[in-house]
């Protein structure tokens, strides 16, 4: 198994280093276009007919996924340097199903605002990042079959909780650039000031500074984060829409899409998933947390 950096190799070894300390603490999109009537099945015929990028995976033998490394308890870098999470995990157990090994899989770290980039740019073949599916990432990358859903959370030392969004107007929130609590606070919420960071370590560290009155992320990560910092607690557990996170592919891979489509399908209705969250995320929220909040992807 590879882990990849294409970060300098500075900030790998602070990622690193935060994340030890954490540990320890702690769409599907669809393609059109713009002719004649009898043009777009034609086209999409003939756009699956030259794809190969399921092929092309088998040839090289490598499944190339990008990856959080500081994002507990789904993607990060144990003190051995090793890459663990649910997000990890499921990548593995994908690429053993697709390539006979989980070991064939390298892990090319990234961050929130890189994703697209990652896979437009072809680093990687597919993202397994906590990728939340909006109609505007549906409109650059293609999703496939969402594992897990969520909402957003906001966590905020216990000393001064914020309970209620409007605590929020006029004073400081701490979110990652370019992920979905950038554009639902950019959006929503004019009045409340976004501090941004690239990575979730220099994020969480600026909440702990206080530097910023309060923090948002993923409920699935504001949830775990919280229960390993007893001096911060999510006083708003769930605030703007329920998020369907999926594994992203390259926009046009339809051949890698749609065998990720079966794929993460079956590994629903045979239990895998389940395991996979028993094993890496329920030892962190515990009994008090229904698996099902997170892992029923239904759409209601």
């Amino acid at each position: 198994m590879a882990l990849s950096y294409l970060t300098q190799p500075s900030n790998f070894f602070n990622i690193s280093n935060v994340v030890r300390t954490l540990s320890v603490a702690l769409c599907m999109g669809m393609l059109s276009a713009c002719s004649q009537p009898t043009e777009p099945n034609a086209s999409a015929e003939k756009n699956t007919q030259n794809d190969q990028s399921l092929d092309q995976i088998k040839k090289q033998g490598v499944f190339r996924v990008a990856v959080f490394a500081d994002n507990p308890p789904f993607g990060y870098v144990d003190s051995a340097g090793k890459p663990q999470g649910f997000d990890i995990a499921l990548a593995k157990r994908v690429t053993k199903d697709l390539l006979g090994d989980e070991n064939k899989v390298e892990f090319v770290v990234t961050e929130a605002a890189n994703r697209v980039e990652f896979l437009k740019s072809g680093k990687a073949d597919a993202v397994f990042a906590s990728f939340s599916v909006t109609p505007e990432r549906k409109q650059v990358v293609d999703f496939a079959q969402p594992y897990l859903k969520a909402a957003l959370g906001i966590v905020s030392p216990k000393a001064k909780t914020i309970t209620n969004i409007q605590q929020l107007e006029g004073k400081t929130l701490i979110v990652n650039k370019g992920s979905t609590s950038d554009i639902y606070f950019t959006k929503n919420y004019p009045k409340i000031n976004l501090l941004k960071f690239e990575q979730n370590t220099d994020a969480f560290n600026a909440l702990k500074d206080g530097r910023g009155d309060a923090i948002s992320q993923d409920s699935t990560y504001a949830l775990a984060w919280a229960a390993e910092n007893p001096t911060f607690t999510a006083g708003i557990q769930q605030i703007g829409n329920q998020d369907f996170i999926a594994p992203a592919v390259k926009k046009g891979n339809s051949q890698l899409l749609n065998w990720l489509n079966t794929e993460i399908s079956s590994l629903q209705k045979t239990g895998e998933i389940q395991k996979i969250y028993d094993q890496t995320l329920k030892p962190v929220y515990g009994g008090t947390v229904d698996a099902q909040v997170f892992l029923d992807v239904t759409p209601k």
